[in-house]
């Protein structure tokens, strides 16, 4: 038998921009308010994991270019020079 953690939910009183609310939930396809909520919380969370996994594999990057004194040729002109 597999168990799933138990949510902890609690009524919430928001004052929300409706046609906001109705643009998300026809973008997310969810069916309630509560579940487009819910569902755009949870994007939110997983895009900043994404981009803090990006930083952390970035950092690690640079730090072995350093390491191993390989030089980064900044071909687009995007990184800062002192």
């Amino acid at each position: 038998m597999v168990r799933t953690a138990k949510v902890e939910r609690q009524h919430k009183h928001l004052v929300l921009d409706q046609a906001k609310l109705k643009k998300a939930q026809k973008l997310l396809g969810a069916r309630t308010e509560t579940e487009t909520i819910d569902r755009a919380l949870e994007q939110v969370i997983n895009e900043e994991e994404k981009n803090r996994r990006a930083w952390q594999a970035h950092d690690r990057f640079i730090r072995e270019a350093i390491l191993h004194d390989v030089k980064i040729e900044d071909v687009l002109g995007h990184l800062d020079h002192d």
